[in-house]
């Protein structure tokens, strides 16, 4: 139950920062990672939404799963004014 308890709380984490800027790594297998900002669009039961602005007039969304999160193939940081920036999903 340790990790479902895990993903419980790094679900409940990004539905703090829904809206926010975030910056997003990752890891897409064969060496390919994926670096860039995006805003959190929303959070699912299983999944949560990131809306990416690349080029002018183009959006992409790109969605993961926290156990994403959890394993570390995707990184989140939220950048605050006061605090400086929090990873989303580490111990740390």
């Amino acid at each position: 139950m340790v990790a479902r308890n895990a993903l419980e709380d790094i679900k409940r984490d990004l539905e703090s920062f829904v809206g926010k800027t975030i910056t997003l790594r990752a890891n897409q297998g064969r060496k390919r990672v994926l670096e860039t900002e995006g805003v959190l669009e929303n959070t699912y039961p299983k999944v949560f939404v990131v809306k990416l602005s690349e080029k002018p007039g183009v959006v992409k969304r790109v969605s993961y799963t926290y156990a994403d999160v959890l394993t570390e193939t995707v990184k989140l940081s939220v950048r605050s004014r006061d605090r400086g920036e929090k990873r989303i999903g580490c111990a740390g």
